[in-house]
């Protein structure tokens, strides 16, 4: 693999060329992120101040320690939340030519590989995550985005997980997903960290034809729950349960990262409940919107994808 320093002589553009031409990225459409599965080129929206400060901010500590580890990933991360995923695969791969037994760095791009349809590739780089991990103690993954109460909620381990469930799902390689997921459930530390893992057991177990078992998933879900997060998976975990209805689920869903995930679980339920018609007209409104970059429009494209 050709090493290139990111940021420095040869610049971020020239850099991503270089790495193209190893493997690292596909080719893509000029200043676009991604192709989508419909095969439509897409495009971030220019960051917020907020996100360029602290872009610049990560670039400047990078640019101060280039060897650290916390510095590339803290790097790789502000590129993903300004929307440059290309930018952040670049960084994490200079992570993994410094670093090549951290996992933080496998776990990183592969999700960041996720968001720009590279499924395999994440595949790859979330089980050589997930052989890093084994036997290893898990640790509390910093937020970048931090909730309201300023409470880190996820893990190491249960992020190299869910993630690694997340795009066998979108291959639709149900047993495998399955297993990431229910691994992912096991090392869960909170609330938050168990209705998202549930609500992705139970979406699987019903694409594979085992209602009862899905059914047998949510039996750890109650309404009391304490959620600071996930309130779109807890909700759909209850609609499930038959504890909301269709109506109060989809209430005032917005077109976000948080109502697309609705959206996409009232479409998948659809899906299973044998209304192929109505699930792919809500796939392709939910494909069609928002910010491509959601897990929920991803897996919206993917269905619509294989259903094609």
């Amino acid at each position: 693999m050709t090493r290139v320093r990111l940021f420095g002589v040869l610049g971020l553009c020239a850099a991503a060329s270089v790495l193209a031409e190893n493997g690292i990225l596909p080719d893509v459409p000029e200043a676009a992120q991604a192709v989508a599965l419909d095969g439509r080129a897409l495009y971030s929206p220019a960051p917020g101040e907020k996100a360029q400060a602290d872009l610049a901010a990560a670039r400047a500590a990078y640019e101060s320690d280039p060897g650290d580890a916390d510095s590339i990933i803290w790097l790789g991360r502000r590129l993903a939340y300004a929307g440059d995923y290309r930018g952040a695969i670049l960084a994490f791969s200079e992570g993994i030519q410094k670093h090549p037994d951290d996992a933080r760095m496998y776990r990183h791009r592969g999700h960041r590989y996720i968001s720009i349809r590279e499924f395999d590739r994440a595949i790859a780089d979330l089980e050589k995550a997930a052989d890093l991990i084994r036997g290893t103690e898990n640790e509390v993954e910093p937020d970048g985005q931090p909730n309201d109460h300023g409470i880190p909620l996820s893990s190491l381990h249960g992020n190299v997980w869910y993630h690694l469930g997340l795009a066998y799902y979108l291959k639709q390689d149900w047993e495998n997903a399955l297993r990431a997921y229910q691994n992912g459930f096991e090392v869960s530390r909170n609330d938050d960290n168990r209705v998202s893992t549930t609500h992705w057991r139970y979406m699987i177990l019903r694409r594979m034809g085992r209602p009862g078992d899905a059914l047998a998933v949510l039996g750890s879900i109650t309404p009391d729950m304490t959620i600071i997060e996930n309130d779109s998976y807890h909700r759909l975990c209850l609609f499930y349960r038959g504890e909301l209805s269709l109506d109060e689920l989809l209430d005032g869903a917005a077109d976000d990262p948080s109502g697309a995930a609705v959206r996409y679980g009232a479409a998948n339920w659809h899906f299973t409940e044998g209304h192929v018609e109505t699930a792919r007209r809500m796939l392709g409104e939910l494909a069609s919107s928002g910010s491509w970059a959601g897990f929920g429009y991803i897996a919206a494209e993917a269905d619509l994808a294989a259903l094609d």
